[in-house]
């Protein structure tokens, strides 16, 4: 029997939270792991007793067309990380380490270039998480160390790394 490593444990945990998300479009899980233990977890879903997308059988952005990365504040939908970070107090996350899988609700196949939209990495900054391991596939991943996202300042530069 061969062990799985604590990274792709970690993801299958966040790959498990996803699958509670109800968005149309994209579901995402996220948790937020500090010293080896999960501080909190969050999927892509509308505010709390708000209808979700998968309830009213259609998702406003895509019926309107609009790509990936653009005019979220049209969508109904909380993001993963976000109801990761706010079920969790910040002293628990200063140092931790975010993980992030995403699905397309079509089809079931991983998100390419998984990455928190600029709204989240702002979110994940000042909650004082350390890095953020995205999955691209069921063997690979991708690991971000947030102070990048400090230094390369994309809302000073207008490069959008959606």
């Amino acid at each position: 029997m061969q062990r799985t490593d604590k990274t792709n444990y970690y993801l299958d945990i966040a790959e498990t939270v996803s699958e509670r998300g109800t968005c149309l479009r994209r579901n995402f899980g996220a948790i937020i792991v500090n010293h080896d233990e999960i501080v909190s977890s969050g999927y892509t879903g509308a505010p709390r007793g708000r209808k979700n997308c998968l309830d009213l059988g259609y998702c406003v952005r895509e019926t309107l067309g609009i790509p990936r990365g653009e005019r979220y504040e049209l969508c109904r939908s909380v993001h993963a990380e976000m109801n990761a970070i706010i079920s969790a107090a910040r002293n628990d996350m200063i140092g931790a380490t975010l993980y992030l899988v995403g699905k397309e609700a079509k089809n079931g196949d991983y998100v390419s270039n998984p990455a928190p939209c600029s709204m989240c990495k702002r979110l994940i900054i000042n909650a004082g998480i350390q890095k953020v391991i995205a999955r691209t596939s069921k063997a690979n991943f991708t690991v971000t160390a947030v102070d990048s996202w400090v230094q390369n300042d994309e809302s000073l530069t207008g490069k959008f790394g959606y």
